[in-house]
């Protein structure tokens, strides 16, 4: 039952970029969290049959009580039904920091994991990539070009967050079709990134392609150099196929930086900031953001930070500033180019969260269970992990075992 469970766990993962481009309505939801119940019924009785759980580590209590302090502002609330579907909606999207750290059990699964997260990358690329090569959107005018139904700011968070998991793999995978996935997904996630014409996305992705650089230069030297070299070669092809449009408002990101106002957000934020005032230690409630701040209700709070601030106060900050701790602790545990993949997609949602409200992302909890998961396995068996996520060329000399899941 728990080869099922992990199975199930990989479907989950796998669904969590292209979420909201599959949503059947009320009551079912998107197509993630409908793989995240039914891995949800199907892993408490494997847990229960097995006789065991795992010892939860810091990060799980920490997530653990952010979860219960939120619920805990059901109870001072100024928006009681709101809170309330924030506390149902929170569960379905931290649990999967306790279902990566209970059904990984080795190196071989975290690799999985990854896998499964940069092949719904894929997923969510092409629909980006079919957007733009529609004749409707081409016809009407359309400069931002997202998967259906999707934000083009979150679909641009997601697409960078698979690309240092992507390098990674393509560095450490022993079997050619992987590291095609993982080596094709590098070009095709940056294209879909530009294309949604997504300011901090695109800062966001400068960040993944520095750090990607310094993972793959060690064992795939010759092959960033020679992509360095075509990147000119790539810059003109998108000049002569992307609207400028695209290039005119990524153009704008030294003037919004120079100006401060950053598309309206620094106004957001202002009011924000006045309704924390107002609750600074214990938060208005759950959820609460837009009408705390006085806000129309399609505005979010364009800031992890000041969201959890308004939402739950100091106290909820001080839990989320822990957990951000204790995932750069475990980053300290790990090594080589484990660390260096984690450590960029720590850095990529650092620079997303302060223009998204990045706590209410599935994809958020998955990178904070990952890396919790890297930093456990780098405890309990160093040289396995290494093994795991050596770079191609040492890969070669080491005798790869068949590919199994369990």
């Amino acid at each position: 039952m728990r080869k099922a469970s992990l199975g199930l766990l990989l479907l989950f993962v796998f669904a969590i970029p292209w979420e909201y481009s599959l949503d059947l309505g009320v009551p079912l939801g998107n197509v993630a969290r409908i793989a995240g119940l039914v891995l949800l019924v199907v892993a408490i009785p494997a847990v229960l049959l097995a006789g065991r759980l795992r010892t939860p580590g810091p990060l799980q209590w920490a997530v653990l009580a952010l979860y219960l302090w939120f619920c805990c502002t059901y109870f001072w609330t100024i928006e009681p039904v709101v809170t309330l579907g924030k506390m149902r909606a929170y569960i379905q999207e931290m649990m999967i920091v306790w279902l990566v750290w209970e059904l990984a059990e080795n190196p071989r699964h975290l690799r999985w994991v990854l896998r499964a997260f940069v092949a719904g990358s894929w997923v969510l690329a092409c629909l980006t990539l079919a957007n733009f090569a529609s004749p409707g959107a081409v016809a009407s005018g359309q400069t931002r070009f997202v998967a259906f139904d999707q934000d083009p700011n979150d679909v641009a968070r997601f697409l960078v967050l698979g690309l240092p998991f992507a390098a990674l793999l393509l560095d450490s995978e022993p079997r050619w079709p992987w590291r095609l996935l993982a080596a094709g997904y590098l070009p095709f996630g940056l294209i879909s990134v530009l294309l949604t014409a997504s300011r901090g996305g695109f800062l966001a992705a400068l960040a993944a392609l520095a750090g990607c650089g310094i993972l793959l230069m060690r064992s795939h030297g010759r092959t960033v150099l020679a992509g360095i070299f075509a990147l000119p070669v790539l810059a003109a092809g998108l000049w002569f196929t992307v609207p400028h449009a695209i290039f005119e408002r990524l153009a704008t990101i030294p003037q919004q930086l120079a100006i401060g106002d950053l598309n309206e957000r620094v106004s957001i934020w202002s009011v924000g900031w006045h309704a924390f005032a107002r609750a600074p230690v214990l938060g208005s409630g759950a959820g609460s953001f837009v009408s705390a701040a006085g806000l129309p209700p399609i505005d979010t709070a364009h800031n992890t930070v000041l969201a959890i601030l308004v939402s739950g106060g100091l106290c909820a900050l001080f839990l989320s500033v822990a957990i951000l701790a204790l995932a750069v602790r475990s980053i300290l545990e790990m090594r080589g180019s484990l660390q260096v993949a984690m450590a960029t997609a720590l850095l990529v949602w650092t620079v997303t969260a302060m223009v998204s409200t990045a706590e209410e992302s599935r994809a958020t909890w998955l990178l904070f269970a990952v890396i919790a998961l890297g930093g456990r396995l780098a405890e309990e068996g160093p040289e396995q992990l290494a093994k795991c996520f050596s770079g191609r060329a040492r890969s070669r000399r080491l005798e790869v075992a068949p590919v199994q899941i369990a």
